[in-house]
């Protein structure tokens, strides 16, 4: 990163999963760090262990609604992201893609800050291409239950487009596949945490279909390592895709969760909901071209660190 020691960052969704380990790497990189949240989503505990730390300022803010302050560089990762979550609200949901995008790229203009801006795979939608590069425009339905999401990510990415093109802002777009670790919430409602909730509570696993769909997981240090790639280069920025391209079946993850928490749980299936995509794996040629990024955590490895902080926050 540029000068560390005297740099600034603002993270919207700073008390979300992946918001708080962004967080906490600027910390330990001695960067001053404002976190924004309003606390849809996001948790305090996520942040207790900053909150002494003098470099690091939490602000309550909603970003559909204008902020200003001076920073360097601008990570934009406010907003819901498990289907439980931004259905639950979706005006709410489509409103943070694109009015929070809109007010951070006007920061970012204002003070000539950088801005790493958090896409989604779910641009992509119910693929037609496998895997998925980022060359692909995707298959998305703009009427459905998941659209609040995939449509306000996809407009979002068009908002920083025109911003580089017409103001010049240095604003950079990643594509984040499934991430999953500590500091998942325990309502999370994606399919990781899900599996390993029920799994520790000896329920049965719930599989939405017939578990034949696959998916790539990537551990949350693997994903956190490709933002800052992004956000550190000289030049390249993006669209790119960032996850692991291992790819698994539902079914799969459910049995290995099974095996690696030794639960009773049995497997259940459920019909599988609207618009649901049946394969889901990204690309990575462009990421380790331009980034040198490639995962390093293997799934079952990245499986026991998460179950181990699952299991230690149920029992408190």
């Amino acid at each position: 990163m540029r000068s560390l020691g005297s740099n600034r960052v603002l993270i919207t969704g700073g008390a979300g999963f992946l918001g708080s380990h962004l967080c906490e790497y600027f910390l330990t990189q001695k960067w001053e760090v404002i976190c924004l949240d309003n606390f849809q989503t996001g948790s305090k505990a996520n942040l207790a262990i900053f909150r002494d730390n003098p470099r690091f300022e939490l602000v309550r803010h909603d970003v559909t609604k204008p902020y200003l302050c001076e920073v360097d560089l601008i990570l934009n990762f406010a907003c819901p992201a498990s289907p439980r979550h931004y259905q639950s609200n979706p005006i709410k949901t489509l409103k943070t893609s694109l009015l929070g995008s809109l007010n951070m790229l006007g920061l970012a203009k204002r003070v000539g800050a950088r801005l790493t801006h958090a896409s989604t795979s779910e641009i992509y939608g119910d693929p037609q291409v496998h895997p998925q590069p980022e060359s692909y425009w995707g298959n998305v339905n703009s009427v459905g239950p998941r659209s609040c999401y995939d449509e306000g990510k996809r407009a979002a990415e068009t908002l920083c487009a025109d911003y580089r093109r017409i103001h010049n802002v240095d604003a950079r777009i990643l594509r984040i596949f499934n991430t999953y670790g500590p500091r998942m919430a325990v309502d999370d409602g994606r399919v990781v945490s899900n599996f390993i909730i029920q799994a520790l509570r000896n329920e049965n696993l719930t599989i939405f279909g017939d578990g034949s769909q696959t998916r790539s997981f990537c551990y949350v240090d693997d994903l956190v390592d490709g933002i800052l790639k992004l956000s550190d280069h000289d030049c390249f920025q993006g669209p790119v895709n960032l996850g692991n391209d291992a790819e698994f079946t539902v079914k799969e993850l459910a049995e290995k969760v099974i095996d690696i928490t030794g639960s009773k749980s049995r497997l259940v299936f459920m019909p599988l909901p609207q618009d649901d995509p049946k394969i889901r794996r990204p690309d990575l040629s462009l990421a380790n071209d331009k980034l040198d990024y490639q995962p390093q955590t293997p799934l079952e490895l990245g499986l026991k660190k998460t179950i181990a902080y699952f299991d230690k926050a149920l029992s408190r």
